[in-house]
């Protein structure tokens, strides 16, 4: 990390933000407790749609705390100069997603006192119990990295813990993807190409988030990052976003190959109601073909693109999870192939659902959590990206 000190952003303009953040989290707090208290009958999950809105939310955050490394991996395993000077604030921002995410997660389990039998009787044949140790992992490798990066004693290592925290992540979202792939009960899921596709979304929504979050470190303490720079993270977003769509058409394809899968992707791709609007219209169009157009047809080094086209990727990735984990579970499961069952359980039916303010709040709770601890965290400890600057008369990388 090069020397020089951000100037300090205005005090009243952090206080006001860090109450705003806490207000926030203290609502999704408040949520949980209602939730806890009242039992599920305050939510819109049933015996159906156990995975409400608060795991989008939760998903989301994790996936996209993994990804958002990807811009420290770059810098210290590849050795690209921009992407390193972004390191410290890459890694505050993925403990910061995967704290927010994990609280969401925990809190939402319904009972999560219970958490302690989890901790204490380790069941090797569960990926959730594999998923304990790659988010406990995780955040301690990460941890570590910044230490390398901030520590000039510990420069030296920084590569090394940098490949860790690569490979380490990489791990993380196998298993977070493997978690639905190993799932053959859902006709949504049960399929080896969830994971690499859990990878690739990984990159462009972790990535879409680091946009916007060095938007705003570089508003606040008025240091913008170089046109070039912008440029060349933005393109790479396009990149990624299109690697996310084909997987995720691949994904599809795969499934409307098989009959028994036939009936699930005529209900999410067409008359399933809100999902497939959501699917085409949110995840396809606004979150999808709308950046790629923005960032391949217009500046892709000016920061209004970039934010743009950042945020509509946000969307998109809320629109792909909704329909992902919610549709595959509203979709009926087929008990007896060939026959038409019915009964009082609901068996054989789309399964109604419609989130509640509650789980809401609890969601946006989580994204305040990791908000909150950025916040802090650039304020307290110097994680803004610093650009060395470019040498008179040097070529400007196109990206």
């Amino acid at each position: 990390m090069q020397a020089g000190i951000a100037p300090s952003p205005p005090a009243r303009s952090f206080w006001l933000l860090a109450a705003l953040g806490a207000a926030l989290v203290a609502l999704g707090l408040g949520a949980a407790h209602y939730m806890e208290t009242e039992g599920h009958v305050a939510t819109g999950m049933n015996n159906h749609v156990v995975w409400g809105l608060p795991h989008v939310f939760a998903i989301f955050l994790i996936v996209a705390a993994s990804g958002v490394l990807n811009v420290a991996s770059i810098g210290s395993v590849f050795g690209k100069a921009p992407y390193k000077a972004r390191a410290p604030l890459s890694g505050l921002l993925c403990l910061a997603m995967l704290a927010g995410g994990l609280m969401v997660l925990m809190l939402d389990l319904g009972r999560p006192d219970r958490m302690i039998v989890a901790a204490t009787h380790y069941n090797p044949s569960s990926v959730f119990a594999w998923n304990v140790l790659l988010y406990s992992g995780m955040a301690a490798i990460v941890a570590v990295y910044l230490w390398t990066l901030m520590d000039r004693r510990m420069h030296p290592h920084s590569k090394k813990a940098g490949l860790a925290a690569f490979v380490w992540r990489l791990v993380l979202t196998t298993g977070t993807g493997s978690i639905f792939g190993f799932l053959v009960a859902r006709q949504a899921y049960g399929t080896a190409l969830l994971a690499p596709m859990f990878i690739v979304m990984s990159f462009a929504w972790g990535l879409a988030v680091f946009l916007l979050a060095q938007a705003a470190v570089g508003a606040w303490n008025g240091q913008p990052p170089p046109a070039q720079v912008t440029r060349r993270m933005t393109r790479l977003l396009g990149v990624f976003v299109a690697a996310t769509l084909y997987l995720v058409a691949m994904h599809h394809l795969t499934n409307a190959y098989f009959a028994r899968q036939v009936e699930f992707e005529r209900f999410v791709l067409l008359d399933g109601g809100v999902y497939p609007l959501l699917l085409w219209i949110g995840f396809v169009a606004v979150g999808s073909v709308a950046p790629m157009a923005l960032i391949w047809g217009g500046d892709a080094s000016n920061p209004r693109t970039s934010i743009l086209a950042s945020v509509l990727v946000v969307v998109g990735a809320f629109c792909a999870l909704y329909v992902f984990i919610i549709g595959g579970q509203a979709f009926p499961l087929e008990l007896f192939p060939g026959a038409t069952v019915s009964s009082s359980f609901f068996d054989g039916q789309v399964a109604p659902y419609a989130p509640s303010l509650p789980e809401l709040l609890l969601g946006v709770g989580g994204v305040a959590a990791a908000f909150l601890i950025t916040l802090v965290g650039v304020r307290v400890l110097d994680f803004a990206p610093h650009d060395a600057p470019a040498p008179a008369g040097a070529a400007v990388d196109g990206g």
